[in-house]
């Protein structure tokens, strides 16, 4: 797992098990905020270990982006903590959680260790503050990843851990590709240092606006694809002759899953324009 300072009590941590899905920890004098949990428990294990050992305090509260998998399913190895996300993460976590954590059992026995422990404490619409230490920290909405998602602002370093609102290739299987083209827009305008992705490396403050803009322009190439496949009548042909690059991005992003993920976010917009096409 690699991790990072990147301010001032504000780390860093990258699995490099799952798709470089990132965590984060903002510290204080007294205790500690998680924000996400990784994707295996020994990396969680590790991220608590660090927060208790090198900076020396405990973890208070942690944060859910959103309620995948990847970004929740450690909250069991923080007892004492309190858990803080939007409450459709709560809902869905309650929901989808057992079930899956089951299937994840049954292929990796290292989840048998794994509780769903589901948000203590929500919200539902607006934001929250949290100070810890000298730094206020903002939660508020950043859905079409999912549409419980969030994101939290170090107000005094202009870092912001995006969750997956924000990643090296748009994911909107589970979303809302217009949600997500508004999340990043307004991620773009918000005048930041550093933004730490739902997956991937950090974006410092210079390769901030070039990120915007590719995001983007991937999220109009892919909708135009599926437009276009909707009409006709070997539609998944045309989508396989329009690959990851052809839409503007590259198929090295998250670990070689990117391609994959591509194809899934072409047959989901698919979908959707067949079904508004239907009704027409």
């Amino acid at each position: 797992m690699h991790h990072e300072r990147v301010s001032e009590n504000v780390y860093w941590f990258q699995s490099e098990v799952y798709a470089q899905v990132a965590a984060g920890v903002v510290a204080g004098p007294q205790w500690a905020i998680v924000i996400d949990t990784l994707a295996l428990p020994e990396e969680t294990l590790a991220i608590r270990d660090f927060v208790e050992h090198e900076v020396g305090v405990q973890v208070r509260y942690v944060i859910n982006t959103h309620y995948h998998a990847d970004h929740t399913w450690g909250n069991c190895f923080f007892p004492g903590a309190t858990i803080i996300a939007h409450a459709r993460c709560r809902d869905l976590l309650l929901e989808r959680g057992a079930p899956a954590l089951d299937n994840a059992r049954k292929q990796n026995p290292a989840f048998r260790q794994v509780k769903i422990v589901p948000p203590q404490l929500t919200f539902n619409q607006g934001s929250l503050t949290l100070r810890v230490g000298k730094k206020n920290l903002t939660i508020m909405p950043a859905t079409g990843h999912s549409s419980d998602g969030i994101s939290v602002l170090v107000e005094e370093d202009r870092v912001l851990f995006a969750g997956d609102a924000f990643m090296p290739l748009p994911y909107v299987v589970d979303g809302d590709a217009d949600e997500i083209a508004a999340s990043i827009k307004k991620i773009g305008r918000m005048g930041l240092e550093n933004i730490i992705q739902g997956h991937g490396d950090i974006i410092l403050r210079g390769e901030i606006e070039a990120a915007v803009k590719e995001n983007l322009n991937y999220l109009a190439n892919i909708r135009k694809v599926a437009k276009t496949a909707a009409r006709r009548k070997a539609s998944q042909d045309y989508l396989d002759e329009n690959d990851i690059e052809s839409c503007g991005k590259s198929r090295v992003y998250l670990g070689g899953l990117a391609e994959e993920l591509h194809r899934r976010n072409l047959r989901s917009l698919l979908l959707q324009e067949q079904a508004e096409l239907s009704k027409k």
